[in-house]
């Protein structure tokens, strides 16, 4: 497996796999990676030549500088799992080769980003638009692998890709869990036993909602069910719990066919913050 730290390396090395006509998946990612990165990488193996991942802790779309500074950064164990999975080459370039100087570009996604993650990171939704922008303009994929536990994020760049005319495939891949239902998350490395141990309880509340909207009961009276099941948990901060449309992502009164909604929540557990969702 190949390690590339600079754009003008990892260019070279695609120019000569482009020659040769095969084509290439990429895998973007923060790193701290665990199995739901590693089905990401299975899946863009399966249908491309050669797989990329990109490993970056992009600052643009952190608006918490204390978040930013304990996102975990575990390169080395990162190569370890990549290279064992089959990846073709590794991208982790430094802060200045990614961002030689400030961007000054400002992305708008109009009411993608003002709901939800939009409402509660303010400006997030522009950093992910401008590194992924950044990385399909460097990688040039044909295919590129997004996981659905980052639901709204998917939405923005599905836009992304749309509006810019980027000539590739977006593939969304299931949310992974562990046994006792919690999505994997590189953020779950900085919970405690304690906190660990509850974590499951977003799931178990999310699977819960979801049962009762299916059975009919009214979207406002999940919802307020759902709340007071965090607010009973005193270790649980809750952000947001939505019952959304999946296309606009707005809330909605009454849920549609099946697949047109999905349920959304963010609630810090301690300090960490943690997302999930469910389709239904």
């Amino acid at each position: 497996m190949e390690v590339f730290t600079s754009v003008k390396s990892l260019r070279q090395f695609l120019d000569q796999q482009v020659l040769q006509q095969k084509t290439i998946g990429l895998v973007p990612t923060m790193g701290a990676l665990h199995e739901g990165h590693i089905s990401l990488i299975d899946a863009a193996k399966r249908d491309n030549d050669i797989v990329i991942c990109s490993v970056f802790v992009n600052p643009t779309q952190f608006n918490n500088p204390e978040d930013l500074a304990k996102y975990p950064r575990t390169l080395a164990e990162d190569s370890i799992m990549l290279e064992t999975a089959g990846c073709s080459a590794v991208f982790a370039p430094s802060v200045e080769e990614m961002y030689p100087e400030q961007p000054v570009l400002k992305i708008n996604f109009g009411e993608l980003e003002t709901v939800m993650e939009g409402a509660s990171r303010p400006g997030h939704f522009n950093g992910v638009g401008i590194v992924v922008s950044k990385l399909f303009n460097i990688v040039k994929p044909h295919r590129a692998y997004f996981g659905q536990k980052d639901l709204q994020q998917v939405s923005v760049v599905s836009q992304l890709v749309t509006d810019l005319a980027f000539g590739l495939e977006l593939i969304i891949c299931p949310t992974v869990r562990e046994e006792d239902g919690l999505a994997m998350s590189s953020r779950n490395r900085r919970l405690n036993a304690e906190e660990r141990a509850i974590a499951p309880h977003i799931y178990r509340i999310l699977a819960a909602a979801g049962e009762d909207l299916r059975g009919g009961k009214k979207v406002y009276e999940v919802i307020a069910w759902a709340k007071g099941q965090f607010e009973n948990i005193k270790e649980f901060t809750l952000d947001y719990f939505e019952v959304i449309n999946i296309k606009s992502l707005l809330s909605v009164e009454h849920i549609g066919p099946p697949g047109s909604n999905a349920i959304c929540v963010a609630t810090f557990l301690g300090p960490v913050r943690l997302i999930d969702n469910i389709i239904f």
